[in-house]
């Protein structure tokens, strides 16, 4: 099955590379026809835009090689967590939800939610959800992080500026048969009722589930699903899921400490600022790309910064 697939996406790749050169030979052809014959303004411009869209091409397959790791090809789980802010930062997961459920939408992915807890006042405290499609976990796990807001608070009537944050926490989505081996001795199953929208039947039955993994502590729930034994199924996904991290973070820095690097990664590491006020801009700590953008970010245009961090990690790694 994972055989099978990778020889699809392998074969995906080639046609579009074959494709690729071909419509680079026939803008060749055309610019050499150009050298020798007389070209209006149109045929110019047609030759410039044909290029630029080679170029763009050529940069989607650049990422897609970059796309190598274990779980890339796979799909993703991302859970936001609100931190310090109270019903600004709330608010703020809301947003980010947005973002990424737009991003899912506009590269064909699948956007599903999990299991969500409701803010006090307004927001989300936390949401968990799905992003379905091959290399979406490869394309998002840099994503990964803590997430900065600035902006002045619509819940604050004297409309002075307040800085959020958020932490977005991104795993691989596997089924069965992972390198991950879960003893059912190891869980603390935990039932109770979902809490979500759904009208009155949502509440009539402890389909929501709660799993605690004893030796690390890694609790997980969902609640989305329609019946106990789905909801039950999904967890035990986002715990495998979390079990892998845990064991790539492990791994990462028994290789620093292999390296005579020592560096801590620590929750409160801080990825990307969105800036709203008192000037626009949108910035990558680690890759230092930004944009004034900040609304065609917000809508969901965060490949750029995709790209530089994927492009940065084979840099460092090479």
């Amino acid at each position: 099955m994972a055989t099978n697939k990778q020889i699809k996406s392998l074969q995906l790749l080639f046609d579009n590379i074959k494709k690729l050169q071909k419509d680079v030979q026939n803008l060749r052809d055309l610019v050499e026809l150009a050298l020798i014959e007389e070209t209006n303004d149109d045929m110019i411009d047609e030759m410039f835009d044909e290029l630029s869209d080679i170029k763009e091409r050529v940069d989607d397959l650049r990422i897609q090689t970059l796309l190598n790791d274990k779980y890339d090809d796979v799909s993703a789980i991302l859970t936001i967590h609100a931190g310090a802010g109270g019903t600004e930062a709330q608010d703020w997961v809301c947003m980010l939800n947005r973002m990424y459920s737009m991003y899912a939408s506009k590269n064909n992915f699948e956007y599903a939610v999990l299991d969500s807890v409701e803010g006090n006042d307004a927001g989300l405290k936390s949401i968990t959800f799905a992003i379905r499609g091959d290399m979406a976990y490869g394309m998002l796990k840099g994503e990964m992080g803590v997430h900065r807001l600035v902006r002045i608070s619509p819940f604050d009537s004297g409309n002075r500026r307040h800085t959020s944050f958020a932490s977005v926490e991104v795993i691989p989505e596997l089924n069965k048969g992972s390198d991950i081996k879960i003893n059912n001795d190891d869980l603390r199953i935990d039932t109770y009722h979902s809490s979500g929208a759904g009208g009155q039947s949502v509440n009539k039955t402890e389909s929501a589930i709660r799993i605690t993994h004893i030796p690390t502590g890694i609790v997980v729930t969902c609640q989305n699903e329609r019946s106990q034994l789905q909801n039950r199924e999904m967890a035990l996904k986002i715990l495998t899921g979390k079990l892998i991290a845990l064991q790539q973070e492990q791994e990462h820095k028994s290789l620093q400490d292999l390296k005579g690097e020592v560096k801590k990664i620590e929750w409160g590491s801080q990825i990307r600022s969105y800036v709203f006020c008192p000037y626009t801009m949108v910035k990558d700590h680690r890759t230092l790309y930004e944009t004034s953008d900040v609304n065609g970010v917000m809508d969901g245009e965060i490949q750029p910064f995709i790209n530089q961090y994927l492009k940065s990690m084979k840099v460092n790694n090479d």
